[in-house]
């Protein structure tokens, strides 16, 4: 009996991963653009005055909290196709490592992955040891509480704040590492899986925004959470792909002719 062929994948030239342009323009240059639009929103008010503006715009009340767009289609829904996403990717992983027919897709798919369930739970893990209150529990909009500081010292009658970075967000900003995946496998695609985390992250972090959930620096900086786990993992993973993509490995015995 013949057996099912091989699913390849043409062999992506990789960028060099040494190579300081590679660096500063995914490591150096994001980093810095959050720096700076972090103290604008964070230090310089920026992110009162935009939720300002959603606030006012609802009729000084988060009308839009449990609305169905934002609650349900956008929040929960959302979540769901996430997961539903996620879990594709995990069994069209376990068979690229359980056969031959897709095993040049073994570490891009086990990379996609692993970077999106990093991406959401060590987003999932910031929001459990920093202290900062959503703004819907603040008193400016119509909570109860005074607005305390990432760094500023807590009163410890005050109860725990659990909203940064964003969780919901991460959700869709996990899946940049798709720009990564594609980078992988067909790197002409990449700006297009960079535009699929972008927008879903985006879609899902104005969605809480517009219900008081967040600030837009907790969706800032969850995005670049996301893609520094993603960056991480891709320079860890990309190593091992080259060379399980060489024709010079040494092959197992049973696979020898």
């Amino acid at each position: 009996m013949s057996s099912v062929p091989a699913v390849s994948l043409p062999l992506a030239k990789a960028p060099a991963l040494r190579d300081p342009r590679f660096l500063r323009a995914h490591l150096l240059q994001p980093l810095l653009a959050t720096l700076v639009l972090s103290t604008l929103l964070m230090s310089l008010g920026g992110d009162q005055w935009v939720a300002d503006q959603w606030y006012r715009l609802e009729g000084q009340h988060w009308a839009l909290q449990n609305a169905w767009v934002t609650a349900h289609l956008v929040h929960r829904v959302g979540k769901w196709t996430s997961t539903a996403a996620a879990l594709v990717a995990i069994v069209l992983c376990t068979q690229a490592w359980r056969g031959q027919r897709l095993a040049a897709w073994r570490w891009p798919l086990l990379y996609l992955v692993l970077a999106v369930a990093l991406g959401t739970g060590v987003v999932s893990w910031l929001k459990s040891v920093t202290n900062m209150d959503c703004p819907w529990d603040l008193a400016r909009y119509g909570g109860t509480r005074e607005y305390i500081g990432l760094f500023a010292s807590r009163p410890h009658a005050m109860a725990r704040g659990l909203c940064f970075p964003a969780g919901h967000s991460s959700a869709g900003f996990a899946w940049i590492s798709l720009y990564f995946f594609a980078l992988m496998v067909r790197p002409a695609w990449r700006w297009r899986g960079l535009a699929v985390g972008l927008v879903a992250g985006g879609v899902f972090g104005l969605s809480q925004q517009l219900r008081g959930a967040h600030f837009l620096s907790h969706d800032l900086w969850t995005l670049a959470t996301c893609w520094l786990v993603s960056l991480s993992l891709y320079l860890a993973v990309q190593p091992l792909l080259q060379r399980s993509r060489s024709p010079h490995r040494t092959m197992p015995a049973g696979e020898q002719a």
